[in-house]
């Protein structure tokens, strides 16, 4: 679960002392609110597509021994159930891919960070967020343009817009730049992130 945010390790603190103290107070602590009202935003946003990824996960199992079924039972097999369950993949992989960024579940090679110095491991985790981000930001852009080439077409079966196939591409790249970013930020200031919530504490 994410650590209190803290003004005094984000650098933000001054002697509280005198008219400048109290002032500089004062703005660390307008800073920290928007930073948790930011995590909230973010942590619901993060919730939400973690269940959504869960329900979508549920229906595309349904969809997949439905069409099963059809074809070995009934000796009818239905048309939709192949593409449809492809779009769920979609929306579930990438929200999921999301919430993984916000929670730092994804799989990495860390030997090297975990022998690293602490300046140099920092380096790192910038680094990586860094490049993470621009790579979430660059999938949202370049699917939105996409969508928009492709909207004119049909998806075959469903008659869909052949658009709404990037549409996961769009949200998932967004939410996972809005998540790195956050985790850059955490890096910059100094707040610990443990691996082991979708949800965490927001204080």
């Amino acid at each position: 679960m994410n650590a209190p945010l803290n003004p005094a390790k984000a650098g933000w603190s001054a002697p509280a002392t005198g008219d400048e103290g109290a002032a500089s107070n004062r703005e660390a602590r307008h800073r920290m609110g928007a930073l948790r009202r930011i995590r909230r935003v973010l942590g619901l946003l993060s919730t939400v597509s973690l269940w959504i990824s869960g329900m979508l996960l549920v229906v595309m199992t349904a969809s997949v021994g439905w069409q099963v079924f059809g074809r070995y039972v009934l000796n009818d097999t239905p048309n939709w159930a192949e593409p449809l369950s492809l779009q769920f993949m979609s929306w579930f992989i990438l929200l999921g891919a999301a919430v993984g960024v916000r929670d730092s579940v994804h799989l990495g090679l860390d030997l090297l960070h975990h022998v690293a110095p602490g300046w140099a491991q920092k380096a790192m985790d910038v680094t990586s967020l860094t490049l993470v981000a621009l790579f979430g930001f660059a999938m949202a852009w370049y699917g939105a343009k996409l969508a928009i080439g492709t909207w004119t077409a049909t998806i075959p079966v469903l008659g869909w817009p052949g658009g709404v196939d990037f549409f996961p591409l769009v949200l998932g790249g967004a939410l996972i730049g809005l998540f790195a970013l956050e985790r850059l930020v955490d890096t910059l200031i100094g707040v610990e992130v443990a691996a082991d919530t979708a949800t965490p504490e927001l204080v």
